[in-house]
This record gives C-alpha cells, structure tokens and sequence, in this order.
C-alpha cells in the first residue's frame, strides 16, 4: 500500500500542475498544529518566489482545484501562504479497511531488497555476557528484523571474540589446574576427548584468573603489606604466566593440534551458554563466526596491501593511510600489523569483510558497537574501500551506542562495584515484575512469573530502545516497569486491553469477521487512525535511519490515542451494531500494528496482565 502522504502529495501534484506549477511545490507534512489541521502542505511559499507571485496567491488556486476532489473534508489557504488540510472521513476509513484486509497492515516491500549483514553482540568467549552487552544485542537485533519486515536479507553475525592472548591464558591456566590431561602431553598419540574438560561456571573462572596471574601489580602488592621479597618472586612467576600464555597462542594460531582441541572445546562450551543468554534476550544470529574465521585472510591482505603500495613501514608497524582532503579533523593511519608481526582488530575486520564479500556478496554493512570505536571502524571502511576489498560505493554504516548508566550518572556497575552479568539483570527485572503483578493479585502465582517474563523483556528493551542510540541513558528499574508513561509495560497493558475487549465481543456471541471500519464518529476516533495510519512510513523511515527509538515513540503515540479513544467510547454497550462493529474493527487494527511494532523491537505481548 502506498503511504498515506504519498496518496496526499498526489493529489497535491495534481492540483499544482492544474493551475501552472511544478509538481515539486508539492510536499505535504503531518501538521505541528493539530489543533488546526492534520496535515499541510507550505509549497506555495516556495513557488512564490519561482514565479513571482503572491504565496497566499498560489494558495488558494491550489485549494480551489483542490476541493474538486474528495479525499479532503476541508481545504483552506492560510497566510502567508500555507495550504492547511483534513482528510475526508470517507477516505480515512477506506484506507483503515485497505490496511486490515493486508496481511502486511499495508507496509510496502522495498522494491528492490538488499543484503545487508548487520555486525553486532561481539560478545568474548569464555566470559559471561554482561550489561555492557545489552545495547549492541538489542539494537543490532532491532535494526536486524526492521529490515526484513521491509523484505530486505538481513544477516545477523554475532561476530565473537575468539582469539587472541585470552585463548593463550586459557589454554595455560587451564594446564595449571589439569597437567594431567592428555592435550599437555607431548607423547600422546589418541584421539581427544570429545567432552570438554571444564563446565561453562568453570571456564567463566578460568579465564579471569589467568588474566589476573598475567597482569600482577606490585603497587597493589605494597598497599596489602606484601615484601619486597614476595613481590619479586610473584612479579616474575607473572611474567613467566604471561610469556607461557604468549607461546600458547602462537602454538593455537599456528593449528597445533592439542591447542586446537581445547579451542574447540571453548568454542562449543561457549556458544551454547551464549546461545541460551541471548536467546533470554530474543536475540538470535544467522551466523555465529568469529575473528578466528578471518584469519586465514589476513596473510593475503596485507600482501595485497603491500603490493598497491597503500601500505607502509611506520616505527615496525605497517599502517595504511586513511585521510582524505575533506576531513574536518586528522584522522591517524590505521595499523594493519603491529610491530612484532601480529594481526590487530582492524585486520581482523577487514578479513572478515573479504570473507563476507566472497560468502555473500552484500549491498551494505551496518556495525553496531560502543560510540567509543567510531573511529576504528572509519579506519575499516576506508582502508576496505581504498584496497578494493569492497566497492568504492559500498554503504557501511557504524551505528554507535552511548552508555547505560546507573541513576549516580556512571556506568551501570552491582552494588559492589562489579560489572553485573546480564542474566542476573533480567532476573532482577522480572522479579520486580512480578511483585508489581502480585500487589494487584488476579493471577496465579504460576502465571504471574510467566507473565513477568515476558513483561520484563520488554520493560528491558523497550527501555534501552526507546533512546536515542547514541546517547547515555540512566537504568531505572522503578521507571521501565511503571505501568503508566512511556514504558514498555504501558504499550503492553495497552495490547492486554485491547485483546480483553476482542475477547469479550467473542464471548458475547459476535465474530471478527466482516468487519467493515465506518467514518470516525468522533475526534478521538479520527486521531487513531491517522495515527495506525502512519505505520508504513514509521517503520521504513526508522529503518532508514538505524533509529529504533521511532518506533517506541511511535507505539507510544499510538496506545495514547488507542486509550483516549477507549475512555471516550463505549465500545461494547453500544447499540448500533454496524458501529460497534466498525469500532472493533479499528481497535483489532490497532492491535495488530502494535504487535507488528514490538515484534520489530524483540518482545511479545501477554494474553493478560
């Protein structure tokens, strides 16, 4: 279907070339001032000065042709020039009738879809995923679903931290704690064992103990009381550790065998734990790869690198200018090659992007990560473009995301200063829930949990979403789970409403069928749908720009009119039954763009609340 301003900028085209002017005078707008008109259209400002006329002029020959036609109940020329305008009952209704017969609520396909790999999560293995991974999981998992709900191959790529030192430590730590096990001894011959040698609790302890044994402080040491003798003695079983460590990850990178049983040991024990936190998320990936997939690239494209001549010898490490004449700042050469021979993340980008040109063959890249890593990934694009690893006109977009903070402004940390684990967050959320449902008891205690559930997820998501991405943002937990204002629970209870009055028309003996939406009978009716009326271009105009948080302020919006709506009508007392059908309708309608929006944003609505 086609979006509704564009049916009124039709007509508007229409009516402007009737009286001499270029259709390009005509752009209608949602009106700032409902209060006077629910759209407008200021063209006549602008044509004023093409043609030399009065706007006010060119105003009212627009209206006139205007009022020739029927999709407005009122027209009016307003000085100095603006054409004010309100669609015909009529004609709101029939595109409420247009959008419900649509199974896809009359949101448009792009009509010519893309693939585009959408890069975020970035979670480590081996460690548990933290708060700090809450922003990059829901908004890259929105960003995602907004593309395919407009038709576009969205794919998903967790893109994990799965090599490195931190595989070395693991690797050694491990030995320290199991020398007996067959991948630390050189003579062994068999095959390895097919079950890890570790729990997921026991390698989450693992790999910051040996992060701790590789990083000794002697500062910290002193403060304690510790002698200098002490100090000494744990200073140099450290750098022992950390040089152990080092071997240990060039062994693995070099495909020693035993190293590698224990990686995919890691890697197995890892993404099942992983696969599970997300998915208490309603996270999911297409691909769960990892910077060691891109490794095999690298020897080739820093060759390639070398041999264009775009890469130089700068103090050991090679770099590769990225700097263009129109910058606004210096922007540093991105390192390719440290100087003792190893690989950066930057190399690891761009092996993975040759790795998804050749697997996928994209149309654009969307990175979602910490605002912080801006320009690492300006670095990336530029260093892919100028290498002819991607086309020069390649879209790659980097949506950076600001800090989720505690209610003292710093970064979210538990009450003893730690760094909270995400499962522990939702645990806390949904019990917050379901102590808010249990103060008002109309449910078991069974489904109270279970609805908990489900109306903390979205308490969670919807309120990280409903900011902007790029900016910090306070947690509050009272806040997100507050029924009134724009909270997730709020849209929700507005979803539950709305079922429990489809559901009693059912029980009343009516059926959802044949519902034909009339002309609104009220102001408030006419408000809701202009407002379900706004789907199509809400969604492809957030999608467009990578901005979830327009949709929270447009699910918002809509349960506000929704609500004001329902105060003002008595639905299922009314006596004529060709309105209260029409009512149900337009309310069922409502309902289905509400799912469709939160469905786009992660999380579900429950049957009651």
């Amino acid at each position: 279907m086609k979006k509704i301003l564009a049916m009124i900028e039709e007509e508007l085209k229409s009516a402007f070339t009737a009286c001499g002017y270029e259709e390009r005078f005509a752009k209608a707008v949602l009106s700032n001032r409902p209060d006077l008109c629910e759209y407008q259209c200021n063209g006549a400002m602008a044509a004023a000065k093409a043609y030399k006329k009065k706007p006010i002029d060119i105003a009212n020959e627009v209206v006139e042709k205007l009022r020739e036609g029927h999709m407005f109940s009122m027209c009016d020329a307003v000085m100095p020039g603006f054409i004010n305008l309100k669609l015909e009952g009529g004609f709101a209704a029939d595109y409420m009738n247009q959008m419900a017969a649509d199974e896809r609520l009359g949101l448009e396909k792009a009509e010519n879809p893309l693939t585009i790999v959408v890069d975020y999560g970035g979670a480590n293995v081996a460690k548990p995923l933290h708060v700090g991974h809450l922003r990059s999981a829901v908004i890259g998992e929105s960003v995602k679903r907004m593309g395919r709900a407009l038709g576009h191959n969205m794919i998903g790529d967790v893109h994990l931290g799965d090599w490195g030192l931190q595989m070395g430590l693991i690797i050694e730590e491990l030995r320290d704690r199991k020398p007996e096990l067959p991948y630390f001894d050189e003579s062994f011959t068999g095959e390895y064992p097919a079950e890890a040698p570790f729990t997921i609790s026991e390698l989450e302890d693992i790999y910051p103990t040996a992060s701790k044994k590789a990083k000794f402080k002697a500062e910290d040491a002193r403060k304690d009381g510790v002698s200098e003798e002490e100090i000494a003695k744990l200073e140099a079983a450290s750098k022992a550790f950390a040089e152990r460590a080092h071997q240990a990850t060039r062994r693995l990178q070099e495909g020693y065998a035993p190293f590698t049983a224990i990686w995919h040991h890691i890697m197995n024990v890892s993404k099942a734990d992983l696969k599970k936190n997300y998915g208490n998320l309603n996270v999911d990936f297409d691909l769960w790869k990892g910077e060691s997939d891109a490794q095999a690239y690298i020897p080739a494209l820093i060759q390639n690198l070398i041999d264009q001549g775009l890469a130089y010898e700068s103090q050991g490490a090679l770099v590769v200018d990225i700097a263009e004449p129109t910058d606004s700042k210096e922007l540093p050469p991105c390192i390719v090659r440290k100087s003792d021979g190893a690989a950066l993340y930057a190399t690891s980008d761009l092996g993975t992007i040759i790795e998804r040109e050749k697997d996928f063959h994209p149309d654009a890249y969307i990175y979602i990560a910490d605002k912080r890593q801006e320009l690492h990934f300006t670095q990336v694009f530029r260093v892919a473009k100028k290498a002819g690893f991607v086309k020069p006109d390649m879209s790659m977009s980097f949506l950076g995301f600001g800090t989720m903070n505690g209610k003292d402004g710093k970064p979210f940390k538990t009450r003893d200063g730690g760094v909270m684990r995400l499962e522990h967050l939702i645990a806390d959320i949904d019990e917050a829930v379901y102590q808010r449902i249990m103060e008002n008891r109309t449910v078991s205690e069974d489904e109270a949990k279970e609805t908990a559930k489900v109306v903390g997820l979205a308490a969670l998501k919807y309120g990280d979403l409903s900011n902007q991405a790029a900016k910090d943002y306070i947690f509050d937990i009272d806040r997100f789970i507050s029924f009134e204002g724009n909270t997730g629970p709020y849209n929700l209870y507005t979803i539950v409403r709305i079922k429990s009055i489809l559901n009693k028309y059912q029980e009343a003996g009516q059926t959802l069928e044949n519902l034909t939406i009339l002309p609104a009978a009220s102001e408030a009716e006419k408000a809701l749908m202009l407002e379900i009326a706004k789907y199509n271009d809400v969604l492809e105009t957030a999608f467009a720009e990578k901005a979830p948080h327009k949709i929270c302020q447009y699910i918002y919006d809509l349960s506000n009119d929704f609500n004001r709506f329902y105060h003002d009508t008595k639905i299922l007392s009314e006596e004529n039954r060709e309105q209260q059908k029409s009512w149900i309708g337009l309310i069922r309608l409502a309902k289905d763009v509400l799912n469709a929006c939160i469905q786009v944003l992660g999380f579900e609505a429950p049957e009651r609340m």
